[in-house]
């Protein structure tokens, strides 16, 4: 049987440089936390979570190389300070863990359903089967220790039930009350309140330990984001007598000495709020009181807006990295004209 040599695709090519960055992030972050995290169990997570990033980084490595693709510079030891003390508390790394856990769950998903070689779909399958364990590990962890935070209960329903007004879509009305929340949107309200509050204190964290006032503002700018979109989604619980589920607040120590460069903070931040605007479109689309609706796409405008002023300071100070790109046809155009 004759072996073809198939080329990645494009999107191919987009999953290995993404995942190549993140996990180049992700092992500096980790290396780091090992350093201080005192807790055993903890330790062992945040070890298992280090080693799954090595070896992806080994194999990704192997694949840039055979398909003669440049490696992308991501993140190395000039990226983090191993002699900077403690930063985070052991429930926090454990905490963090657990949610970059879960952006990896959906990342891996997506990057399987995009890929089409035999090896790429096995690579990513292998991923998210990694990924899955990590979760299951932090969440059994964070559970034994009483730090897993659970999703509002709910009564059970008693019987099944259709929509019989268009009310049930309105949530703006004046002249009608909003009907109760179901438990999509409260479960996607929830999670959106963790994610903000992890965001928060990460930002938090980075403007303290930064020495740059540009990084310094555009970080508490983000903390303040991260806070009001928390209260906002926490409102819209209480206003159904659901209490907010609230976590740990014990999370960063007094340090101000940097752990991390600001390339590699400025950098996960605008990975968090891409993940953050990616959860509200979801969120979106899953709720169906208009309420919900606007708020999700009102907020995803504001995360949009500052991780666009990132992204400048990034390009400003030459921290941002250029995934692959197309031919610029215009431009090799010109430049042989030139030449003639």
């Amino acid at each position: 049987m004759t072996e073809h040599n198939i080329q990645l695709t494009s999107a191919e090519i987009a999953c290995i440089w993404t995942s190549y960055m993140n996990d180049s992030m992700s092992k500096c972050v980790l290396d780091y936390f090992l350093k201080d995290v005192g807790d055993n169990e903890i330790k062992s997570v945040i070890q298992f979570a280090y080693d799954i990033s090595s070896t992806h980084l080994e194999k990704l490595t192997t694949i840039f190389n055979k398909e003669q693709i440049p490696i992308p510079t991501g993140f190395t030891n000039e990226d983090v300070n191993m002699n900077a003390p403690r930063l985070y508390t052991d429930p926090f790394m454990l905490i963090y863990i657990n949610h970059m856990a879960k952006l990896g769950l959906l990342g891996y998903s997506g990057f399987v359903s995009m890929s089409a070689r035999d090896d790429m779909r096995a690579y990513y399958r292998e991923a998210l089967i990694e990924t899955s364990e990590l979760f299951e590990r932090s969440s059994k962890v964070l559970l034994s220790k009483g730090l897993f935070v659970r999703a509002p209960y709910i009564a059970y329903p008693t019987l099944t039930d259709y929509v019989d007004s268009k009310k049930y879509l309105s949530g703006t009305s004046i002249f009608s009350k909003q009907r109760p929340l179901n438990a999509i949107e409260i479960s996607h309200l929830y999670m959106n309140i963790q994610t903000n509050t992890i965001g928060s204190k990460l930002s938090i964290s980075f403007a303290q330990t930064s020495s740059s006032e540009i990084v310094q503002k555009w970080m508490l700018r983000g903390r303040d984001i991260s806070k009001k979109h928390a209260q906002l989604f926490a409102k819209a619980l209480l206003n159904n007598d659901i209490q907010s589920p609230v976590s740990s607040d014990i999370a960063i120590t007094d340090s101000t000495t940097p752990p991390f460069s600001d390339k590699l903070t400025m950098f996960h931040m605008g990975f968090m709020s891409a993940a953050g605007t990616g959860n509200y479109a979801t969120a979106a689309a899953a709720s169906q009181r208009t309420d919900l609706i606007i708020n999700y796409e009102r907020l995803s405008l504001e995360i949009a807006q500052y991780a666009k002023d990132g992204a400048d300071i990034m390009i400003k100070h030459e921290w941002m990295e250029q995934p692959p790109t197309t031919l610029d046809k215009n431009k090799l155009t010109k430049e042989k004209n030139i030449n003639i």
